[in-house]
């Protein structure tokens, strides 16, 4: 059973830093995506931020954090993070990581319909 469990969410004041972690299991599948969204509130539309792909590493950043967050991987771990810095009150969001197994979720990392696995979120508030 494919599992991603997200951590590291929290209060922080605008300026500030949080590392988001998304601990991957259960996954067998050679070449896919893990990425970022959030949403403001459960149900509601989810913006992809950043992706990672598994084949070569390559990365994609929403503008909306691009120069801000920084998406990594330790293989060893099965765990990606995304490093936020330089917060603003308009990153509150829970944030979710996502698996996708398909070319879609490499080609489109920004569409969360590519994605087939979720975690549960985290919140993150960032305070003004």
């Amino acid at each position: 059973e494919v599992q991603l469990v997200e951590s590291g969410g929290g209060l922080v004041q605008a300026g500030g830093s949080l590392r988001l972690s998304c601990a991957v299991s259960g996954f067998t599948f050679n070449d896919y995506a893990i990425g970022w969204f959030r949403s403001q509130a459960p149900g509601k539309e989810r913006e992809g931020i950043s992706s990672i792909s598994s084949s070569d590493g390559s990365t994609y950043y929403a503008d909306s954090v691009k120069g801000r967050f920084t998406i990594s991987s330790d293989n060893a771990k099965n765990t990606v993070y995304l490093q936020m810095n330089s917060l603003k009150p308009e990153d509150t969001a829970i944030y979710y990581c996502a698996a996708g197994v398909g070319v879609g979720a490499l080609k489109y990392p920004h569409h969360p319909y590519e994605y087939d696995y979720w975690g549960q979120g985290t919140q993150v508030t960032v305070s003004s």
